[in-house]
């Protein structure tokens, strides 16, 4: 499957000089200080930083469409977002107006023509994100903004035995709540792993799509199997049992980070 950034659309320095064009984007963002990727009102969010430095750059209103609303405090190395705009002039002029104009913490990566029918969000066949833990009994102030803390001794290889379990199409309701009352909460994984690197152990999880808070909550049940409080058939026998409330651990969003969003 492609990923976001490999969609083979060149950005030429020459465009059309009249006609409103769509285009793609990738985003990189440390959500440490926002309250996610959606416009809200009141908060500071990505989505709202994107589309004020959008209308500074073009003088036009824009709504932009990003592939996934990353709740406040999470990262993204390649959030996917789309819009339509007026503008003149190069998209390499626009992405250096752009970056010049958002904040230290917001960055296009990319920025090129979409097709008409492209939309981030329901385009999109899987996403992938990774979770970062710091696991060692001291703390890392360089991580500190990007991975959860975990003191304590992890065995990794109970870890990846739990998560093969969660690999194929099930009802994940143990772990996170649809986006929408009353809507499927089944899902397909394609993969699940865990890995050390360092004092880092992280967990990667590539699926179609996510239920809300998923992700950390999966962190959180394949913690208590690495602490040995869990087995891995005891993580298995949680999702199958599709009740919120035996996961009892919701880690931090500041450990999570969207990494990459693939397209047909």
């Amino acid at each position: 499957m492609p990923e976001a950034g490999s969609w083979g659309f060149k950005a030429s320095s020459r465009q059309p000089a009249t006609s409103t064009r769509r285009l793609m984007a990738i985003v990189e963002y440390d959500g440490t200080d926002y309250a996610g990727f959606q416009v809200q009102r009141g908060e500071r969010t990505i989505q709202g930083e994107i589309e004020r430095a959008l209308a500074a750059a073009t003088q036009e209103e824009i709504r932009i469409i990003g592939a996934g609303r990353t709740d406040a405090g999470v990262h993204a190395r390649g959030q996917v977002i789309a819009f339509k705009t007026n503008w003149r002039h190069s998209l390499e002029d626009l992405q250096r107006a752009l970056n010049a104009l958002l904040p230290k913490d917001i960055a296009i990566r990319e920025l090129a023509l979409a097709p008409e029918n492209f939309h981030p969000r329901f385009s999109a066949v899987s996403r992938e994100y990774r979770y970062s833990i710091w696991n060692k009994p001291v703390r890392s102030p360089l991580a500190c903004r990007f991975a959860y803390h975990y003191p304590w001794p992890l065995d990794v290889s109970l870890m990846n035995e739990a998560c093969s379990h969660l690999i194929g199409t099930h009802d994940f309701r143990s772990f996170g709540s649809a986006p929408k009352e009353g809507s499927s909460t089944v899902r397909t994984v394609y993969r699940a792993r865990c890995t050390r690197e360092d004092g880092f152990v992280f967990v990667e999880l590539v699926a179609n799509a996510f239920l809300r808070r998923m992700v950390r909550r999966i962190v959180g049940g394949l913690l208590r199997v690495g602490s040995g409080e869990l087995t891995p058939d005891d993580f298995r026998e949680i999702m199958m049992a599709k009740d919120p409330a035996l996961i009892k651990v919701t880690v931090p969003a500041k450990g999570l980070c969207l990494i990459k969003v693939n397209y047909d």
